[in-house]
């Protein structure tokens, strides 16, 4: 018999080994200790401790703006996201792997990142002083970022419950006892869905709060208080929204790599990677907004005290990576994405999602290495890609871990996705829309015969 729906789903939930993931993702962490140990004992500790500071704060805001889209679809009651949200989801486990890193930047790493900052204390106001010092500054970063993570966790094992019920007659032994243990107290009734459903809509909110606390914490303690004598109140905002346009970005390539790996390709439509498309396209245009407010006060108040920290990134040796960034995270996703079809064609969307993400990790590196290097513009070499790699391989590697223990698709919240597409005759997206970019008909319907 041809498995119904349903137990389709539960089945390819389950499905994802990500072998690419985790070999690479452990191949690229191994190399990347090679390169950063040697670095850190052969007198360019300074370079390899400030380059683990930019790939902490970029990869920290992909996994934290991944959970809080999560929490955005939970707040907005978000119906087109249901194939996808799990992509999105298993990013949570990089949280533990940030907390290890901020702690330390602060024991090894802190004179090398800090030390330039601690070195302009005796300038300052005393209250500054006082708000800058080590012992406050790491205690706020890691409560806030822990509460964080925690949030985070609840959030997505709340809204992960009701699968693990609806999967666990298709997980092997040793997922059934822990799926057991982490749904225990739910019995699927539908009062216990409410009751999880209200939890999840309690939960919500307070992550998108704290992310946009947290985030804003990070932004001024480790980008904007390396300079201590600059200063913007819009750089959170900035911070954090540039975090959570690149969940969106490595989202749309997870979504794609997901997709193929677990066996779904014919039920993430077209319209689903269009609707991703634009969610991508509008924060790219906000990103690019709040960049240019920013920009320009500082240019007309022309106060030498916040001048200096654009000139440093847009004048001379540091200028390429500065128009890089425009180029890679604007003018390139934003013509790229202007139009319906790029959205929907896998390649080129994942092209403008690799060129932005590419773009971000540079404006990272932009906003924190000309305060704290002495060198005078940009250099990458092997202490730089030590702590790069080493990033990129444990992202990689806690998200395949993951992906190996949890479901990848939600049936339940799959199901609610594919039951509108299956709807769509009303066709109110008529301009941008046809019948073809739905989830076919005859993959959503219940088969109750032998295919012949």
């Amino acid at each position: 018999m041809t498995p119904t729906l349903r137990e389709r789903l539960a089945q390819r939930s389950l499905a994802g080994r990500f072998d690419v993931f985790l070999g690479v993702g452990a191949g690229l962490t191994v190399l990347g200790l090679i390169l950063f140990i040697p670095a850190l004992l052969n007198g360019n500790a300074d370079r390899a401790w400030q380059l683990f500071h930019v790939n902490w704060l970029y990869f920290t805001g992909l996994s934290t703006g991944a959970v809080a889209f999560v929490a955005v679809q939970k707040i907005t009651n978000a119906k087109w996201s249901g194939m996808i949200v799990r992509f999105a989801s298993a990013q949570v486990a990089f949280l533990p792997v940030a907390l290890l890193g901020l702690v330390l930047i602060f024991t090894l790493g802190y004179q090398s990142v800090f030390g330039p900052m601690q070195a302009a204390l005796p300038e300052l106001q005393h209250s500054k002083v006082i708000w800058l010092s080590r012992p406050f500054m790491f205690a706020r970063l890691f409560v806030g970022l822990g509460v964080l993570a925690w949030v985070g966790w609840r959030l997505v094992r709340a809204d992960m419950v009701p699968d693990l019920l609806a999967v666990r007659g298709a997980a092997p032994a040793g997922r059934r006892a822990l799926f057991d243990r982490l749904s225990r107290g739910y019995d699927g009734s539908p009062d216990g869905l409410l009751a999880q459903e209200d939890l999840i809509h309690r939960l919500a909110p307070i992550f998108t709060v704290l992310y946009a606390i947290v985030l804003t914490l990070m932004a001024f303690d480790c980008v904007m208080a390396l300079q201590p004598h600059w200063y913007s109140n819009l750089l959170g905002g900035f911070f954090f929204m540039g975090a959570f346009l690149g969940a969106h970005m490595v989202l749309a390539l997870l979504m794609i790599h997901g997709a193929s790996h677990l066996g779904v390709t014919d039920l993430v439509s077209p319209k689903q990677r269009h609707d991703l498309g634009k969610l991508c396209f509008g924060f790219t245009v906000f990103w690019t907004y709040l960049m240019w407010a920013q920009f320009l006060v500082i240019w007309y108040g022309n106060l030498p005290e916040e001048t200096g920290f654009v000139f440093a990134r847009l004048w001379g040796h540091w200028l390429p990576i500065g128009e890089a960034v425009l180029i890679g995270v604007f003018i390139v996703p934003f013509f790229g994405l202007l139009g319906v079809a790029p959205k929907k064609v896998r390649v080129t969307f994942a092209f403008f999602a690799a060129v932005s993400l590419v773009s971000l990790w540079l404006e990272r590196y932009l906003l924190v290495m000309p305060s704290v290097s002495v060198l005078p513009g940009p250099v990458f070499h092997l202490p730089e890609w030590g702590p790069t790699l080493l990033f990129a391989g444990l992202y990689l590697l806690t998200y395949a871990l993951y992906a190996r223990t949890f479901p990848m698709i939600s049936p339940r919240l799959a199901e609610i996705t594919l039951g509108r597409e299956r709807g769509h005759a009303t066709l109110e997206f008529d301009h941008e829309e046809s019948p073809g970019d739905y989830v076919a008909p005859e993959a959503v319907e219940r088969r109750d015969r032998p295919r012949m």
